[in-house]
């Protein structure tokens, strides 16, 4: 009777901790203890010709658009890109340097999403992001969901959770939580997406 009144306590406060982890939305660093870092790096390929790409870790925005190969991979309207991280399973998280960059979209998005003609980023279409845009922040829900920060971040967390489907954005500025999307039901490969809206836009760097 002893003994499982102990297990019974043991999976209790297992059952609690699981519970506060998962409450802890203010708290980046609880969450990097159960997620695996990832060295992610650009994936050239699937980069719009407006997008330059350097060292795999930097991406801007150059007026002259670049003569290149329509491969299938690559996004042809919307100036998107994506990682070069493939993701079908666990926990992973990576963060983004956004420092002073003005309007940016980023996230995930399943590999085989659209990437020729109109493309909208949402999740009935296989994106999960967040945006900045004329100094407003939005999760690109459908519809999008106006999100107030109360600080804006130099710094971006992006934490996937592929069995419990979810997607959290942490400003690593300061750990505060950012935007979760919840339940959803993944399917194939995942990957992480970037997006920069025009010359002014500025420079994203993944950090290593």
């Amino acid at each position: 009777m002893k003994v499982c009144f102990v297990i019974f306590l043991s999976d209790r406060r297992k059952a609690q901790y699981m519970f506060d982890w998962r409450k802890a939305a203010l708290y980046a660093d609880w969450r990097k203890e159960k997620f695996q870092a990832v060295h992610m790096t650009l994936d050239e390929d699937t980069a719009h010709p407006a997008l330059r790409l350097s060292e795999q870790r930097h991406v801007t925005w150059h007026e002259e658009r670049r003569d290149l190969p329509d491969c299938p991979q690559r996004f042809d309207s919307l100036p998107c890109g994506l990682g070069q991280l493939n993701i079908t399973s666990g926990r992973y998280y990576w963060e983004v340097d956004v420092g002073d960059t003005v309007s940016y979209d980023l996230g995930i998005c399943r590999d085989n999403v659209t990437r020729k003609g109109r493309v909208t980023i949402s999740p009935q279409n296989g994106f999960w992001a967040i945006r900045l845009y004329e100094g407003e922040y939005w999760a690109l829900t459908s519809p999008e969901t106006h999100l107030t920060l109360r600080e804006s971040p130099r710094r971006v967390g992006i934490f996937l959770d592929y069995e419990d489907g979810e997607v959290s954005f942490y400003n690593m500025t300061d750990g505060s939580h950012i935007y979760t999307f919840t339940q959803i039901l993944f399917k194939g490969s995942l990957r992480p997406f970037f997006r920069l809206w025009n010359s002014d836009s500025g420079t994203l760097t993944i950090v290593h």
